[in-house]
C-alpha cells in the first residue's frame, strides 16, 4: 500500500492533473456506455467538426458565419445526396451481382488450386489442397449464414438509416450554427482550474483536425483514382472495389494488404493468368505506392509522428472498443494519449550528491 500511495502522490499531487484525468475518464465512460444511444449525436459531432474546417477559412476571408455555415451545409447535403442516389445503389447492385457470381468464382478458384500439386509437387501436396478446400467450404457456409442473418435484420437497419438521415443533418447544422454558444455552455460546467487540460486540447486539436480532414481527402482521392483506373482497365465491380480500397486507407499497414485479396480474386475470375490480371495488380500497387509516398506526405506532413507499433496497437484497441469509428480515430486517440503522457506533471527525483574527492564508498 505504501508503494501505491507514493506512486499516487507523485503523479496526482497536482490538482490540474486530477482534473485532466477525470475529464478523460468521463469522456471515455460516456462514449463507452452511451455510445449506441448517442450514435447520431456523435456522428453529427464528427461531421460538424470536419465541416467547421471549411467554415473557418470562409470566416477569415470576411464571410459572415451564418452565410459560411449555409454554404458549407449545402455542399454537404449535395454530397450526401450524391452518395445516396448514385454511390449506394451501385454498391448494392454490385454486391448482389458478386454474391450471384460467387459460386462461379469459387469454382474457378478450386480448379486453379487443384492444378497446383501437379505443377509444383515439391511445394504442395494433394492432402494440403484438400484441407484448404475444406476450409474454404466451411468459411463459405459460415458466410452464407451471416448473409441470411443480415437479410433478416435488414428492416431494422433500414429504419435506423432513415433515422440517421433525418437526425444527423439537422444536428450537424445546429452544431455548426451554434458552435460558440454550445462551447460556452459546456465550458460553464468545467472546473476553472483547467490550464493543463486546455494545453493538451490546444496541442491535440490542431493535429486531430489536420489528420481527420487529411484522411477524408485521402479517402476521396484514392477512391476516385482507383475507380477511374479499374473502369479504364475494364475490371468488374469497379465501384465496389474502389470503395473497399478507399476505406482501406483508414487502417494503416493492414487495410491495403487486406484489400489485395478481393481485387486479385475478381481479376483472376475475370481474366485468369493473363497479362490483364498482372496489369491490374501492378496498377493497384502503383496506386498504393503513390498514396504512401506522395499523397500521405502532402496531406499530413509531420502531423502524426507515431511508431508503427503504437499505430497498430491503437487500431486494435480502439477498433475493438468502438468499431469503425474507433479504427478511424485510432491515430488521433493515440496522439491524444501521447500528448497527455508528455505534458503530465512528473516530480523529478533529486539526483544523489556527487562523491567528494578522496572519499570512497568503503566503510
Amino acid at each position: 500500500m505504501q508503494v501505491i500511495r507514493e506512486w499516487f502522490q507523485r503523479f496526482f499531487a497536482d490538482s490540474q492533473a486530477v482534473i485532466l484525468a477525470l475529464l478523460l475518464l468521463l469522456g471515455f465512460l460516456i462514449v463507452l456506455t452511451l455510445g449506441n444511444m448517442l450514435a447520431p449525436v456523435l456522428a453529427a459531432l464528427v461531421l460538424a467538426y470536419l465541416l467547421d474546417g471549411l467554415v473557418t477559412p470562409l470566416q477569415s476571408r470576411g464571410v459572415p458565419r451564418m452565410v459560411a455555415v449555409a454554404a458549407v451545409f449545402i455542399v454537404f447535403m449535395v454530397f450526401l445526396a450524391f452518395a445516396l442516389l448514385w454511390l449506394l445503389p451501385r454498391l448494392s447492385y454490385q454486391v448482389t451481382q458478386l454474391f450471384t457470381q460467387l459460386p462461379n468464382i469459387v469454382s474457378t478458384g478450386q480448379e486453379a488450386i487443384m492444378r497446383l500439386p501437379s505443377r509444383y509437387p515439391d511445394l504442395i501436396s494433394h492432402a494440403q489442397v484438400q484441407d484448404l478446400m475444406n476450409a474454404i467450404r466451411a468459411e463459405l457456409a459460415s458466410l452464407g449464414q451471416r448473409v441470411v442473418t443480415m437479410s433478416v435484420a435488414s428492416v431494422v437497419g433500414i429504419i435506423t438509416l432513415l433515422v440517421y438521415l433525418i437526425l444527423v443533418p439537422v444536428l450537424v447544422f445546429f452544431f455548426l450554427k451554434d458552435k460558440r454558444s454550445i462551447i460556452g455552455w459546456m465550458s460553464g460546467y468545467l472546473p476553472r482550474d483547467r490550464a493543463l487540460s486546455a494545453s493538451v486540447w490546444q496541442e491535440v486539436n490542431g493535429q486531430i483536425a489536420n489528420y481527420v480532414r487529411g484522411k477524408i481527402w485521402e479517402i476521396l482521392i484514392v477512391g476516385v483514382v482507383t475507380y477511374v483506373t479499374f473502369v479504364f482497365m475494364g475490371l468488374q465491380y469497379a465501384v465496389l472495389l474502389a470503395t473497399l480500397v478507399s476505406l482501406s486507407v483508414v487502417i494503416p499497414y493492414i487495410g491495403a494488404a487486406a484489400v489485395t485479396l478481393p481485387i486479385a480474386a475478381i481479376a483472376f475470375f475475370q481474366w485468369g493468368w493473363s497479362p490483364e490480371f498482372w496489369y491490374i495488380l501492378v496498377a493497384y500497387g502503383i496506386i498504393q505506392a503513390l498514396d504512401g509516398n506522395v499523397l500521405v506526405p502532402l496531406l499530413f506532413s509531420e502531423v502524426v509522428n507515431l511508431h508503427p507499433v503504437a499505430i497498430i496497437i491503437a487500431v486494435l484497441v480502439f477498433g475493438g472498443l468502438w468499431g469503425f469509428w474507433g479504427v478511424f480515430f485510432a491515430i488521433p486517440l493515440a496522439t491524444l494519449v501521447k500528448a497527455v503522457l508528455r505534458v503530465w506533471p512528473r516530480p523529478v527525483a533529486p539526483l544523489p550528491a556527487p562523491p567528494v574527492a578522496g572519499q570512497t564508498d568503503e566503510v
